[in-house]
This record gives C-alpha cells, structure tokens and sequence, in this order.
C-alpha cells in the first residue's frame, strides 16, 4: 500500500482579499511524481508555494489551513526547516552566478551555516551531481562559474542544488519552460530517476509533459482542485467536465 507522504487539509491562499487557492484537500503519494496543471491564473504555482512556505514571503500573501508532511504541520514548523526538507526548482535555471559549480551544489549548507568538512563536501557535491546526471559533464570544470554551463545544465545544477540538502520532496515550477527540446527531455527522463528517492510536484502548462512524466496529476481551475487522479484515467476518462474541456482545448 502506498503511503502519503504530503497532505493538505483546507488549504486556502491569499494575496490580501484576492482568494487565489480555495480549500485544496490532497493527498500525495510517496515516490511518485505528481503533476499540477491548469489555465494561467488558476493558482497552480501559489499553491506550489504554499507548500514550502514561499508563498507568504510576498508582502500582503496570507494562508490557512494544514499542509501535512509526514503527519507534522508544515504551518507549524520554521520555514527554514520546512525548506531543508520541501526543495524547489523554478522556472528559469538561477544558479548563483558568482560561485562555481561546486560551491552552487552547497550553497545550501554555505546560506543555512550548516559547516562540513570538505571531504563531507566533496562527497555531497559528486552524490548530488551524480544524482541529476551531470557528474561526467562538469567533474573536470567544477570551479568553473555555474553560468558558464548550457540552460540545461544550469537547470541540473539547480535540481543537485536541491537535492543536496537530502529533501523528501521537491516542487518545480515549470522546470522545463525555459529549456530548448533536448534539455527538456533530459529533465524529463530524470524525473523517473528522482522519483526513486524523493516525491516530485510539477506545475506545467504543458499536458504532454505532465502525460509524459507523472503518475498522478492535479486540474486546478480558478482557485479550486477540480480532480486529482492518476494521469492515464484523467487524460482517456476524466470525471468532470471542465477536466475534460481543458485537455480537449475548448478553453485554455
């Protein structure tokens, strides 16, 4: 039996008085990737936000509800820790471009004064490296500047910067957006590869990729989680029908 690993109960979001997410209650299963999509403005990237606390950063933006992780109240928790354990990867690749491509990998230890031997260093940073499939490309280059690597490569950079920390999940907001095909797939096919050690959320406009990617995916229309089911039944068989007016094109 699978076991939830992510859950929210009643989670509404807010920028002042504009209700953007309206009471979402999902369970997420364990090690599996789960897709987020919907028609721009539907709250898909807010309520990505809201599940690693970044959403109340922005002056003005309030939530409430539960997000459970592991049976503990992230709404409860310190950011920071929350942070430590929900990664995220966003839009554009954004490796620091000041630090070389191994101080990236562990900028995340470097910001939250975690200190570590270098050879613990130097272990994270092939791991994790090894882990997004870019140890072979850049282990000859590593005090090279993050920027110097292709937009796909920064994009890696950025996933093994997360996934440095050790998080149980990792939240992307359309990874991909920025990529030309080539850097899209191979983000793709490491998506099969991560989901053996981390549990995936993907907002993406793109329906092909959450088809392509996921095992379940999430329709969110106008603030509201209209279905949450695996993906092959919502793309064949979808049990309402604004799920079913968006994957057919009537409205976007």
């Amino acid at each position: 039996m699978e076991s939830t690993i992510l859950k929210t109960v009643d989670y509404n979001a807010y920028f002042g008085d504009n209700h953007v997410v309206k009471n979402v209650n999902i369970e997420i299963p364990k090690n599996q990737v789960v897709a987020v999509m919907g028609p721009s403005g539907c709250g898909k990237t807010t309520f990505l936000r809201g599940i690693n606390r970044m959403h109340e950063l922005i002056p003005g933006a309030t939530a409430k509800g539960k997000i459970f992780l592991n049976n503990e109240d992230v709404l409860d928790m310190h950011p920071i820790f929350v942070r430590l354990k929900i990664g995220m990867v966003f839009q554009r690749p954004n490796p620091f471009p000041n630090l070389s491509i191994y101080d990236n990998v562990i900028a995340g230890y470097k910001l939250n004064g975690i200190k570590l031997p270098k050879d613990e260093r130097d272990r994270i940073v092939e791991h994790s490296l090894n882990r997004v499939a870019l140890w072979n490309e850049v282990k000859d280059s590593l005090t090279k500047k993050g920027s110097f690597l292709s937009g796909g490569q920064q994009q890696r950079l950025c996933i093994a910067r997360a996934v440095a920390m050790e998080p149980e999940v990792l939240l992307f907001d359309e990874p991909t957006s920025a990529l030309d095909p080539i850097s899209t797939s191979t983000v793709e096919e490491l998506f099969h590869e991560l989901k053996k050690n981390y549990t995936l959320v993907i907002v993406t406009h793109n329906m092909q990729q959450a088809a392509r990617v996921s095992d379940r995916t999430a329709f969110f229309y106008l603030g509201e989680l209209v279905e949450f089911d695996d993906t092959k039944k919502m793309f064949t068989n979808p049990t309402d029908q604004r799920t079913q007016n968006y994957i057919t094109g009537r409205f976007s």
